[in-house]
């Protein structure tokens, strides 16, 4: 697949109304409508703790897994606010992404940052 095909959306706004007018009602909407082969939504920061305890927002994050949007979550952020356990049960991959940004930015690939 190559990197046009790809989009990333680093969420880092915490704000309930962003989470579902923006970052999960595109990502969903480019999987059903196939604006993109492949979206990752990579969870940092103050978003992991929104992610773990609003229930509006942990339906969209199912929603988008459902539609095959891969969601991601930085694993010391999610420790760090203990809500590790809570993103896993709901199906959020955990991982050290500092690595992985630093790749995406090198690699000059799609990066939306929310």
């Amino acid at each position: 697949m190559s990197k046009q095909d790809k989009l990333n959306i680093l969420w880092t706004n915490a704000d309930v109304i962003t989470a579902e007018k923006m970052v999960m009602m595109y990502a969903i909407n480019s999987k059903i409508h196939d604006f993109w082969d492949e979206v990752t939504v990579i969870i940092w920061g103050a978003t992991a703790r929104l992610a773990a305890e609003n229930p509006l927002v942990q339906e969209k994050i199912r929603q988008a897994i459902h539609v095959g949007v891969h969601v991601s979550a930085c694993k010391a952020c999610a420790d760090q606010l203990n809500v590790s356990d809570k993103l896993a049960e709901l199906g959020v991959e955990l991982k050290y992404w500092g690595e992985g940004l630093t790749d995406i930015l090198k690699e000059n690939e799609k990066l939306i940052t929310v």
